[in-house]
C-alpha cells in the first residue's frame, strides 16, 4: 500500500473556501487512487501543522511567507481553488516528487 499523504486545505477561517478546495481535490486523488488524509484549516493552525502539502489560494502566499513553515511541507498556490484541472496540474507533479505516488 502506498505511503498515505497528509494533506491541508486552507483559507482565512478555514471553513469555506478551503473545505471547497478539498472537496475538489477529492476527485483527484480518487482518480489517481492516492491514499491521502485531508483536512481544511485556517492560516495560523496550517503554519503549525506537519502536513506533506499545503493547498491554498494564491492571494495567502504573502501571509505564508510570513510564517516558519516546515521545509518539508510543500505549499501549493491556486488561482482557483475548486478547479480540478489545477489542483490535478500543481498537485500530482508534488505527489510524485514526494514518493506518494509513482511518476
Amino acid at each position: 500500500m502506498a505511503k498515505k499523504v497528509e494533506i491541508l486545505f486552507v483559507c482565512g477561517a478555514g471553513l469555506g473556501s478551503s473545505f471547497a478546495a478539498q472537496m475538489s481535490a477529492e476527485d483527484v486523488l480518487n482518480k489517481h487512487n492516492v491514499n491521502a488524509k485531508l483536512d481544511h484549516v485556517d492560516i495560523s493552525t496550517a503554519a503549525s501543522s506537519h502536513a506533506d502539502v499545503i493547498i491554498t489560494a494564491q492571494n495567502f502566499e504573502s501571509q505564508f511567507q510570513k510564517f516558519s513553515i516546515d521545509e518539508k511541507t510543500s505549499i501549493i498556490y491556486l488561482r482557483n481553488i475548486v478547479s480540478k484541472a489545477e489542483i490535478e496540474e500543481k498537485l500530482i507533479p508534488v505527489l510524485q516528487e514526494k514518493g506518494f505516488l509513482e511518476k
